[in-house]
């Protein structure tokens, strides 16, 4: 059945939009792969603090608390303020990272982690904003948009895990080599956050694909887009009534249990990878031959899986629909757990390289698929609620694999 947003003519500005968009989703992820990917500079600062469980431990239950306020309420927030403020809050809150490092001198100890950990909350709350705001917003426009903004995530994954090893590569022989090129590249990620501040700004609500769409809600009583609205230079609609605003809430309620297989599956995805990234592959896998370069080679290899595995629902026949088999495929991927354990345990490098790329093939894929699927034949305001309600479950399974992960140190040496 045809998207019942789509425009009868040929959609202006399409590709400068899905342009935009994988930027706009780059930096809506881009802070978190800062912590993936400076893991081996924090691991020399910190090592005995376990810094990448315990990061993504802190990041995760601030993102998942915030989403889940933001999702009830988001039929009343204004988007362009939620995403700007979003924007604006990954900038600052990468630059700080910067900014303690500095003032410390690179120096651990328990007062610069807590610092750290503070700086990473920002970073959960910066995520539920962003994240939620954007795939409401695009859930309301095209399937190509979401896809995009979605790919762009793990472009910020395989962008960075290049950034990094060419910058420990290029400092590898020079004193505080890895403090040296963690601060450049928390310098261009937070270049990056600023650039995704400004086209939001004053480039993606001008751009004639996105205000048709946005038009089409606004005319359905979706009060979240009066502000792009505006910066589009398009009337804005009248505001609905109270009435209104109950009839959505429990409309909610509706939404969740129309697409539960949808949510539950995207809890499942996210569980499985947050219990193995990153902190299994820090701190379970061993050097086998690549030394300290072995978990960003890992990591690495998983950022870029997951951003093929994106890409991948767009070959017609990879495209997934069938909610069955949706399900069907990620319940199977949980057979990575015994592969990865006994491939930690006695394994080669090549078998554990293979185990990653499938993890973030099948990460990227399954996520995409139901994406785009999830919000088909809905109007605009319930489109951007089931958006925000699927990244709950998102945020939801990161948390609790983040928590999960804790699990592969029992029985390891020296683990506590």
């Amino acid at each position: 059945m045809a998207d019942i947003y789509e425009v009868p003519v040929k959609l202006e500005g399409k590709r400068k939009a899905m342009v935009v968009s994988c930027i706009l989703g780059i930096g809506s992820f881009v802070a978190w792969n800062s912590l993936l990917t400076i893991g081996d500079y924090y691991y020399q600062v910190f090592p005995d603090y376990h810094p990448s469980r315990v990061l993504t431990f802190v990041y995760q239950p601030f993102a998942l608390g915030t989403i889940v306020i933001l999702a009830y309420h988001e039929s009343k927030i204004n988007t362009r303020t939620r995403n700007l403020i979003g924007y604006s809050l990954f900038t600052i809150s990468t630059f700080l990272l910067i900014v303690l490092d500095l003032a410390t001198k690179g120096h651990g100890g328990i007062g610069p982690y807590i610092g750290i950990c503070a700086i990473i909350a920002l970073f959960g709350i910066a995520d539920a904003v962003v994240r939620g705001g954007m795939l409401g917003d695009l859930s309301l426009m095209s399937p190509g948009l979401i896809q995009s903004f979605t790919a762009g995530m793990a472009v910020a994954g395989a962008l960075t895990s290049i950034f990094r090893l060419i910058t420990k590569a290029a400092f590898e022989k020079s004193h505080d080599g890895l403090r040296k090129g963690a601060m450049i590249f928390l310098a261009i990620s937070t270049f990056i956050e600023l650039l995704c501040v400004l086209l939001y700004a004053y480039v993606f609500p001008k751009l004639p694909i996105v205000k048709y769409y946005r038009g089409k809600a606004a005319s359905q009583g979706s009060k979240t887009v009066s502000g792009d609205l505006a910066a589009g230079s398009i009337q804005n609609q009248p505001a609905s009534t109270d009435d209104d605003s109950k009839k959505q809430r429990l409309q909610k309620r509706e939404l969740l249990l129309q697409n539960v297989d949808y949510a539950a599956n995207l809890f499942l995805i996210y569980v499985l990878t947050l219990s193995i990234l990153p902190g299994f592959l820090y701190e379970n896998t061993g050097q086998h031959g690549l030394g300290v370069w072995y978990a960003l080679v890992l990591i690495s290899i998983y950022n870029w899986s997951d951003l093929i595995g994106r890409y991948a629902p767009m070959v017609k026949w990879l495209k997934i629909e069938n909610r069955k088999g949706l399900t069907v495929a990620v319940l199977v991927r949980y057979l990575l757990v015994p592969a990865l354990y006994f491939t930690a345990k006695h394994g080669d490098k090549g078998w554990m390289i293979m185990l990653i790329s499938i993890l973030g093939l099948t990460n990227g894929h399954l996520t995409v698929c139901i994406l785009i699927t999830a919000p088909k034949e809905y109007t605009g305001p319930e489109k951007n609620a089931l958006g925000n309600l699927l990244v709950i479950f998102v945020l939801g399974g990161a948390f609790a694999g983040s928590g999960l992960g804790w699990l592969w140190l029992i029985g390891k040496e020296n683990a506590f």
